[in-house]
């Protein structure tokens, strides 16, 4: 599991052999979410969240928001899509 990116002390992960649609997991501190990736609109929208507090969500998909270009080129790279 490929991590793209760090969020402070959260990593941000790309499963090689996940499904679509794109998406992120951003794992740490014993919790987990899971973010999908979108080119219009609300682009990192929370998919599913383990234990993070609501305050620290709107933190991370910030973060997430600010590396979004990044993020799906990293997912095209890893799935293989151009």
């Amino acid at each position: 599991m490929p991590t793209i990116a760090w969020i402070g002390a959260l990593r941000v992960v790309i499963y090689p052999n996940d499904h679509r649609p794109a998406h992120v997991h951003v794992i740490g501190n014993g919790c987990e979410a899971v973010f999908e990736l979108h080119d219009a609109g609300e682009a990192v929208r929370l998919r599913e969240n383990y234990r993070f507090k609501r305050k620290e969500i709107a933190r991370i998909k910030k973060a997430l928001m600010k590396i979004l270009p990044a993020l799906w080129t990293a997912w095209k790279d890893i799935h293989g899509i151009e």
